[in-house]
């Protein structure tokens, strides 16, 4: 199954990084599943590798959605400050697509499949054990294994202290580095999400004018039927129009495959992005606390300072585990987005030489 050719980052491959990949995974193979409860569907999900903690060199299993959310929450879990890529929304807008139509499983599988390869090139993510075992299980095994996550009391804890820790207002000893961060975040999240619309505004007026331009072209053909003296033009001018038809759709097509899932995936990291921060500042949060309690108590001195010194390595590495895969994020990012605009100002070179071409082509008297 060839890689979408959004899929950017499976072509690109940093100093730092191992030059021989030894796990390819791929998403295809959608099912529809219909019960007296609900209608889902699957993908297959099939891993191909050489490492030596696979029992295996090859696994296939099939997967729904649900299993890529509880996949995603286990990496937010275990790396709380690493930057996890994004998944596809659940539910679609109104008036894009039909839920569970072809076009919709399509756009999905795609997403779906640059989601596990995203983590497959992560050189932290990758070694994950909940990843692991999302790649080898079979249905039944992956659900007993879902079974043994943390319990309802432990995740109200986690969010108890998340809502505290936002309450207190913000941190008061935040690295420098990771104010600009924000800032930066901030910018860029308002900037991708103009930049979102305004190609889905493009992409919708293009297909506007196509469904228009196609309904032309019989027109020419019919009127050429009913006036002999100038058929041959009538003709000429429904080829054009039908050749215009054509480029049009590639031009479309060019889109939707390159341009439109880049920028939306980066509308998805922009939350990501300032969720991962937020959690950084939880975790520099609690050691602020402990400290001013510390300076603020007397007895029992010994117990805090043991805390804190445990938070402090926490929160370094915390720090630098984000300080990473920022840099590792910003260079994907750059090269996604000129690799994207790239292809589609290549896309829109050939559609305007396929058009004078056509006009070129055309008879002398029709110009």
């Amino acid at each position: 199954m060839p890689i979408s050719p959004s899929s950017m980052i499976n072509q690109y491959k940093f100093e730092d990084e191992p030059e021989l990949k030894d796990l390819f995974i791929t998403v295809d193979d959608p099912e529809s599943h219909i019960t007296a409860i609900e209608t889902f569907i699957t993908y297959r999900v099939v891993t191909k590798t050489s490492r030596g903690e696979f029992d295996s060199c090859e696994y296939e299993v099939r997967r729904r959605y649900q299993d890529f959310l509880w996949l995603k929450s286990k990496l937010e879990e275990a790396h709380p400050t690493l930057i996890i890529p994004p998944l596809p929304e659940k539910f679609v807008m109104k008036g894009m697509v039909e839920r569970f139509s072809d076009e919709f499983i399509e756009t999905r599988r795609k997403a779906l499949h640059k989601f596990l390869n995203r983590i497959a090139d992560h050189p932290t993510l990758t070694f994950n054990e909940d990843f692991k075992i999302f790649l080898t299980a079979q249905a039944w095994e992956l659900s007993s294994h879902k079974k043994q996550g943390p319990g309802l009391l432990s995740r109200m804890g986690q969010t108890v202290r998340a809502v505290a820790s936002s309450v207190r207002g913000g941190v008061k000893n935040r690295p420098e580095m990771f104010t600009e961060m924000n800032d930066y975040m901030e910018t860029f999240s308002h900037k991708i999400n103009v930049l979102d619309k305004i190609a889905h505004r493009i992409y919708k007026e293009e297909r506007e004018y196509f469904n228009e331009m196609k309904e032309y072209g019989p027109i020419y053909t019919l009127w050429s039927a009913s006036e002999e003296d100038i058929a041959d033009s009538l003709k000429g001018v429904a080829s054009c129009i039908d050749k215009c038809c054509k480029a049009t759709e590639k031009r479309m097509a060019g889109l939707s495959e390159n341009l439109l899932p880049v920028i939306h995936e980066y509308v998805l990291y922009s939350e990501i992005l300032m969720g991962v921060l937020k959690r950084r500042d939880q975790i520099q949060s609690e050691l602020d606390s402990k400290v001013d309690a510390l300076a603020n108590k007397k007895a029992d001195k010994d117990l805090f300072s043991e805390e804190i010194g445990k938070l402090e390595d926490k929160v370094e590495c915390a720090n630098n585990a984000l300080k990473a895969d920022w840099d590792r994020w910003k260079q994907n990012m750059q090269y996604d987005m000129r690799s994207a605009f790239t292809k589609v100002s290549d896309n829109n070179l050939r559609y305007y030489e396929e058009i004078a071409l056509c006009r070129l082509l055309e008879p002398n008297h029709l110009r």
